[in-house]
């Protein structure tokens, strides 16, 4: 169990997918994406969705990434925020979203 101010330490935010790049170089079959979250910026991740996914499908959608963890290296990419999904039981990857369009940087919460 957590407490309820520790969940307020996750900032987890809505924001528009603006570029999808192919990541040969991961471990694991991965994009690159380039996400704006408006007034959080924009940021990059690394997000292994591609058995679901495809990159042209991506573009313009919007997704909920925790956007306060600090940078992680992935082979020669830098990952600014963990775009949030749900692993099924055969490790595919089904994007959490919004319903409707909202304004990009928009806490969840």
């Amino acid at each position: 169990m957590i407490f309820w101010q520790d969940f307020e330490k996750v900032e987890m935010h809505v924001g528009t997918i603006l570029n999808v790049e192919e990541f040969p170089k991961a471990k694991n079959p991965a994009y690159k994406l380039k996400i704006d979250f408006g007034s959080v910026g924009i940021k990059k991740s690394s997000a292994q969705i591609t058995k679901l996914y495809q990159k042209e499908e991506l573009l313009g959608r919007q997704v909920i990434a925790v956007t306060n963890f600090p940078p992680k290296q992935i082979a020669d990419f830098m990952s600014e925020c963990l775009v949030l999904g749900v692993v099924g039981f055969d490790k595919d990857v089904t994007l959490l979203s919004v319903d409707f369009k909202v304004e990009n940087g928009l806490r969840i919460g």
